[in-house]
């Protein structure tokens, strides 16, 4: 097959769609969001058509690929680290249901944070929900392993999830394809036995998961993603997924004959791992991410010498680097000249002509008039309205939690209670706050920045915008009074004040909607015409 220049995300969805899926399901989320936008783009000439709108989140994503293996398809599954939050119940539980069509569930963790509010690790899911995890090393890897994932999901009746991080997801590499294989038929299964989650079905599968284990461990000792490379060192090292790169590249560059054992694939193998420990006097654990093995292995094997992240051997936080890998591995480090400080750094900063800029002001102009002038927010473009020069917002928890915390604060007292959430966050998970403060008759303001498009991660698809947002207001039941629509302009400014002041002053809920376009999108649109002449 012919060999393609990929970025990690790409090589994943390339592997999906050539391993047959039928769908995807996913919710945009850095570094995840290029998987799905791939076979957006790359399905079309594909003998049988492959589902791939967005998804409003990623419990929903997951429920529906589930949805698509119980019919007996393949279905692919994705998101970021901390969408595996919000889609945990979903993943758990299909562990205990299993899965009739192929599952994978690809999961970009973000070392370092780069786009993300902590560095949570996802084999920690993969562990508490005793599934196979797969964390290739290259993008190649990536490609082969996906392909590998549905066909190993089928054989063990289990979801798959497959790990990558940040920067294998967003460098490039050859990727040389292999033949497509054909979509599975049409073939729901009638077992309710196993479905129905009722406790002594639950029970029962659960023992079944538990059953399991065993042949799962079997499949990883033979992996073609665990394998050694021998080495005459007492110093050995056991190098999970990317960090295997960073290992091998210090092994050449400084000529070292360290036995490094590569694990991709978990459970872990455990008897490969005896071997290392027994030929060597010290182990270095590096891993991307958590001490999620470390951990586990001094617990295995108490009385050796381990090193790694939880002795301060390797960095406690952010990525891995050949640098700091050198240094454990007993490399000076080498001073250089000092970088110059030719450039100050820049913190980012809302588009010239956002919206929100506008709206900022406007919401500004009426908070600087309050006694108290908390202003709760939430995840996407909008939370730069934090930096200077608005300094308007002073909370980003979670997705959603603009509403559900206003709410909590209004409930304890605090007036004015302001969210700000964006469309697409809106429909992800702001409605049952929504809901919420409704229910209790909360007294808070969400001012909705709707710019008709999830912006943050490129402009994908919102779930809602403009009208079908008033329609769910007013489902929800908030007052028809008291949902109101402003446009974020210089020139609408005055009005844009005294609807926010009017709404804010109110003792219950409102809803202003701030509809404008995302500037990078329409300005998208209006070259498109010319692209295509």
């Amino acid at each position: 097959m012919n060999k393609q220049l990929l970025l990690g995300a790409e090589a994943i969805a390339l592997g999906a769609l050539d391993g047959g899926i039928s769908g995807v399901y996913a919710y945009p989320g850095t570094p995840s969001t290029e998987i799905t936008e791939y076979i957006q783009k790359n399905s079309a000439d594909r003998e049988q058509p492959v589902r791939s709108a967005w998804s409003a989140n990623e419990k929903t994503a997951c429920e529906a690929a589930l949805g698509m293996s119980y019919s007996g398809k393949r279905a692919l599954v994705c998101m970021k680290h901390v969408g595996l939050n919000v889609a945990a119940d979903a993943f758990i539980n299909s562990a205990i249901t299993g899965v009739n069509g192929g599952l994978v569930v690809a999961v970009a963790d973000d070392p370092s944070m780069h786009s993300s509010q902590n560095e949570q690790d996802s084999r920690v899911y993969g562990k508490f929900a005793m599934v196979p995890v797969l964390e290739p090393a290259s993008q190649q890897e990536l490609y082969d392993a996906t392909r590998d994932a549905f066909d190993l999901s089928e054989s063990v009746g289990l979801p798959v999830l497959l790990r990558l991080t940040t920067r294998l997801a967003h460098s490039r590499a050859g990727v040389e394809g292999r033949e497509v294989r054909p979509q599975n038929p049409l073939n729901a299964i009638y077992a309710p036995e196993r479905f129905v989650l009722m406790p002594h079905n639950a029970r029962r599968q659960y023992n079944k998961l538990l059953g399991v284990q065993e042949q799962l461990e079997k499949l990883s000792e033979h992996s073609w993603l665990n394998r050694l490379i021998p080495g005459a060192g007492k110093t050995g090292v056991l190098a999970f997924g990317i960090a295997f790169n960073y290992v091998m590249e210090v092994r050449e560059a400084y000529g070292l004959d360290c036995p490094v054992l590569k694990v991709g694939h978990y459970p872990l193998p455990r008897k490969q791992i005896e071997a290392l420990f027994n030929t060597c006097d010290t182990v270095l654990v590096a891993e991307e991410g958590y001490p999620v093995y470390e951990e586990l292995l001094r617990g295995f094997f108490g009385g050796k010498n381990i090193r790694g992240r939880l002795d301060g051997t390797l960095p406690r936080a952010g990525e891995l680097n050949t640098d700091n890998l050198a240094n454990a591995l007993g490399i000076a480090k080498k001073e250089g000249m000092a970088i110059p400080a030719i450039v100050v750094n820049r913190p980012p900063e809302l588009c010239k002509g956002c919206g929100h800029r506008d709206l900022y002001e406007a919401l500004n102009s009426v908070m600087s008039k309050q006694k108290e002038h908390h202003v709760f927010s939430d995840i996407g473009c909008y939370t730069l309205g934090a930096l200077a020069p608005f300094s308007a917002i002073h909370t980003c928890v979670d997705m959603g939690a603009s509403i559900t915390m206003a709410k909590g604060a209004a409930d304890a007292g605090l007036r004015p209670a302001v969210a700000v959430i964006g469309d697409s966050t809106f429909t992800h998970s702001g409605m049952t706050g929504l809901l919420d403060a409704i229910n209790d008759r909360s007294p808070l303001t969400v001012i909705i920045a709707d710019n008709d498009t999830t912006a943050m991660t490129g402009g994908q698809n919102s779930s809602a915008n403009g009208s079908r947002l008033l329609a769910i207001c007013r489902g929800l039941g908030v007052e028809e009074a008291h949902i109101k629509t402003i446009i974020p302009l210089k020139s609408h400014l005055a009005e844009n004040i005294a609807v926010l002041t009017e709404e804010i002053e109110w003792e219950g809920v409102s809803v202003v909607i701030a509809e404008r376009e995302c500037i990078e999108t329409a300005a998208r649109k209006k070259r498109k015409p010319a692209s295509n002449a």
